[in-house]
């Protein structure tokens, strides 16, 4: 390698990112401008990782998706009866086929309902467990359009849609509609989680921990089944390049501009997160999964591409901007250190979805937030705001106000102060879930574990956020970034006793719970 920007970038990435090995590209104009792998795809067998090492793309799929849904039917609505039909259970407005391209569907999340259920990480989930998961679904989290919440099974819909109005598989759509038109060789439909077949592993754990094969039978489709190799991920970037001037071409269809129901836009639709990225306007997605983590960026107007995969717990995300950033000769901001952590830090709750908020101090200039998927960074303003890209939070005379722009919402929270109250062990029965939340008393502090038709799960120490307001930790689920911690919210009659709690998290919110035995 030669001593370019892109090249230094390139060359402090596994040292910034450590793990077994790794891959990474970037584009311009339609041409290669870096194609460099590192480290090991198994490490075991001392594998190298190479530019054809076939890889779990995980939520890169969802963009495919939905390609090969525009390609075999340019009205996605006429599926819209299709997906009536597999949410018999359903009371009130149903999703439309877009409302699932767009993350607007108000499902909860299957993956993340599965440990309600009781799954233990490494248990299967397979078509069988889906479905009866997604059938059994009685109420939404929001009316269809309304929100934006991240949702895997929406894109499971939408491909076992497609299979059964076309009569033919997902992998054969995918191999005909797209990989073979762009040029992507040796990309397929990864649904076996159990090996790839050059051999590739994925990992978790740390440097410092070790690092350990990631054991995940998960079935995946359309929410994250795709296997490529980075040579696979570079022909689809020159593909978009290539097509990029036609209003036809699958990219320029899933990339256009998505709206809510009121008409506002939509930073996500068809599978692609819309974003600004040094100042540029960019699409593009995550991916990640015990084991593998992944990103790929796109700027049309400069024409560039970025993709980047791990097959170990690293940031790819914040590996492609350092890429990315050095091409385009532009700094990775800090936030100034010399502003103090705010007097509003602490613990909340939202009182629209019963989540918990917590606040705290992290880095010079930084607070942490916890409310969504994971633990988020926000940085603080000289007006006294604290920002990332899709959350700000102010102190207003009405209270902390919480903006969360991508998810489409702006609330008002409400204090979580006072101390704990550790009477509410018992079993509690969501009716809807057909599931059981038990919180036990063990030794003076709760512990709490969920068990249902998945099995039981473990349990866990229970983190007192607030007066009968707790979180249940969820470290490890079937996905790799677990659901978030789950808060548990207990209700009590007039007399004082538990009755029952409202459970949920970012991806699936507004259970009911009640209490029925000690």
């Amino acid at each position: 390698m030669t001593d370019t920007p892109i090249e230094r970038a390139a060359a402090a990435l596994p040292r910034l990112y450590p793990g077994p090995g790794g891959a990474a590209a970037v584009l311009r104009d339609g041409q290669v401008v870096l194609r460099h792998a590192w480290g090991f795809a198994n490490a075991e067998r001392r594998t190298p990782f190479t530019p054809q090492s076939l890889f779990r793309m995980c939520s890169i799929t969802k963009q495919f998706a939905c390609g090969t849904l525009l390609d075999q039917l340019p009205d996605p609505t006429v599926l819209d009866a299709d997906l009536r039909a597999r949410l018999p259970l359903l009371d009130g407005a149903t999703p439309g086929t877009l409302h699932l391209a767009h993350n607007q569907s108000g499902l909860r999340d299957y993956w993340a309902l599965a440990m309600l259920h009781g799954s233990p990480a490494e248990a299967p989930f397979g078509p069988d467990e889906a479905r009866s998961v997604i059938a059994g679904t009685r109420s939404l989290q929001f009316r269809p359009g309304a929100q934006y919440s991240y949702v895997n099974q929406n894109f499971r819909l939408i491909t076992e849609m497609l299979e059964a109005r076309t009569g033919r598989g997902f992998a054969e759509l995918l191999r005909t509609g797209i990989f073979e038109r762009a040029g992507m060789e040796t990309a397929f439909l990864a649904a076996d989680t159990r090996a790839m077949p050059d051999g590739t592993e994925g990992y978790e754990g740390t440097q410092e921990s070790g690092f350990r094969p990631a054991v995940n039978r998960i079935h995946w489709t359309g929410d994250a089944g795709l296997g490529a190799s980075l040579d696979d991920m570079i022909a689809w970037e020159k593909h978009i390049d290539a097509t990029r001037d036609d209003a036809a071409s699958l990219y320029w269809r899933l990339s256009g501009p998505v709206s809510f129901a009121d008409g506002a836009p939509a930073s996500y639709g068809y599978g692609l997160a819309r974003s600004t990225e040094f100042g540029r306007a960019a699409t593009g997605h995550g991916g990640a999964l015990r084991g593998w983590r992944s990103n790929r960026i796109h700027l049309a107007g400069e024409r560039i591409s970025v993709v980047v995969m791990l097959n170990h717990l690293s940031d790819a995300h914040a590996a492609m901007l350092d890429l990315l950033a050095a091409l385009l000769g532009e700094e990775r901001t800090t936030p100034p250190a010399d502003l103090p952590p705010p007097d509003w830090c602490g613990a909340w709750i939202d009182p629209e979805t019963g989540l918990s908020v917590r606040i705290d101090a992290a880095s010079p200039g930084r607070v942490r937030l916890r409310f969504g998927h994971s633990a988020e960074m926000l940085e603080l303003r000289p007006d006294g705001a604290a920002c990332s890209p899709q959350t700000r939070l102010t102190m207003t005379p009405q209270g902390l106000r919480m903006e969360r722009t991508k998810d489409h919402r702006s609330v008002t929270l409400r204090p979580a102060e006072g101390r704990p109250r550790i009477d509410a062990t018992g079993r509690y029965r969501c009716a809807e879930l057909d599931a059981e939340l038990a919180i036990a008393d063990a030794g003076g502090v709760l512990y709490g574990g969920f068990s249902g038709f998945l099995g039981r799960g473990r349990m866990e120490l229970l983190e007192a956020i607030g007066p009968d307001l707790w979180a249940l930790p969820c470290p490890r689920a079937l996905d790799h970034t677990p659901p978030g911690d789950w808060t548990i919210a207990i209700r009590r009659d007039a007399a004082g006793k538990a009755t029952g709690a409202t459970i949920g998290c970012w991806l699936a919110h507004g259970l009911q719970y009640e209490r029925v035995g000690s």
